[in-house]
């Protein structure tokens, strides 16, 4: 069964083809758990089977879903923050002189695609400093470097291409990767943030096909962080035609004929009407720059406590991270 929509979100492709096969998916396991404001889920995707039919490759997905973050409210962003660091210890655990290599992904020029660079541009960064740092700090703040690529567009160069010549030269434990996503439904963009110990394929989720940046082709673990800032019209357009079919099951001929479509027949009337117009049309919120400001901010300060065991969330001020 295909996914007649894209998304990036392993919890999303999970959910749309569950539901529709009314059964669990065979080699995918799920394990679930609530805070006050965050809903996880973990998703583990462990057959062959079972990634070809989700179309995201086997391995260790996170979901931290939290709508609060929308109110741009302190204790709430810490809240999530707190969760993040957690699940990011459990996907990745770290020895204290592990040294750590962030790749921001991005076009810093576009607002929806310019997490990545944002994050970046707020971590601690110590790899140039660590030789200096004094013995009794040493222990609390680990080796950290970070560089934000740009896109093709922009350098000439891959993004995966530029990833792995820094790779091959500084020889980091992990890869930490920051990108934006793309999501099926509108309620996820930003607020919904993805780890994934399978790596990334960068923009993947708006049909772009470019060098993979996964353990298998730098040589290290890589981490991925993800957070959906844009959905595809033609999915929104998919999922306003599956809500008139339910609605008016049984009152309209029309909606009886739809119903009778199957998904691919859907799909395929919705790219005739939009593809003419406006092509692969990406949707976002108007307020996408203030989002994105305080989600950059929420994960900057997230991973500064997870990668330095000095700073501690639940001790410090939240704000002195969030800078």
């Amino acid at each position: 069964m295909e996914v007649p929509f894209r998304t990036d979100l392993a919890d999303e492709a999970r959910e749309f083809i569950e539901g529709r096969r009314r059964a669990r998916i065979p080699g995918v396991d799920v394990e679930e758990a609530r805070t006050s404001e965050c809903h996880v889920t973990r998703v583990h995707v462990s057959t062959p089977e079972a990634s070809e039919l989700m179309g995201k490759p086997p391995g260790h997905y996170v979901t931290i879903e939290a709508p609060g973050l929308l109110k741009r409210s302190r204790p709430i962003q810490e809240e999530v923050a707190q969760t993040f660091v957690r699940e990011l210890h459990n996907l990745m655990p770290l020895d204290d002189g592990a040294e750590i290599f962030v790749a921001g992904l991005g076009n810093w020029q576009s607002t929806p695609d310019s997490l990545g660079p944002r994050v970046v541009g707020q971590l601690l960064i110590t790899r140039h400093l660590h030789d200096y740092v004094p013995p009794e700090l040493k222990g609390g703040l680990r080796s950290v470097a970070a560089v934000a690529p740009g896109v093709m567009g922009l350098t000439g160069i891959e993004t995966g291409e530029i990833i792995w010549a820094i790779t091959e030269r500084i020889k980091p434990d992990v890869v930490v990767a920051i990108d934006a996503l793309a999501a099926k439904s509108a309620e996820r963009i930003l607020t919904t943030i993805q780890l994934a110990d399978t790596g990334i394929h960068p923009g993947s989720g708006v049909g772009n096909k470019r060098l993979a940046i996964t353990k298998e082709t730098l040589g290290v673990p890589v981490i991925a962080i993800g957070v959906p800032t844009v959905v595809h019209a033609s999915t929104i357009a998919y999922d306003t035609i599956e809500l008139l079919v339910e609605k008016f099951r049984g009152r309209a001929q029309f909606y009886e004929i739809l119903r009778e479509m199957d998904s691919d027949s859907r799909r395929e009337l919705i790219d005739e009407v939009l593809a003419p117009s406006v092509g692969d049309l990406m949707v976002t919120p108007k307020e996408i720059d203030v989002l994105i400001l305080e989600m950059s901010k929420v994960l900057a300060g997230a991973l500064n406590a997870a990668l330095h065991p000095r700073i501690d969330l639940a001790r410090d001020d939240f704000t002195d991270y969030l800078q």
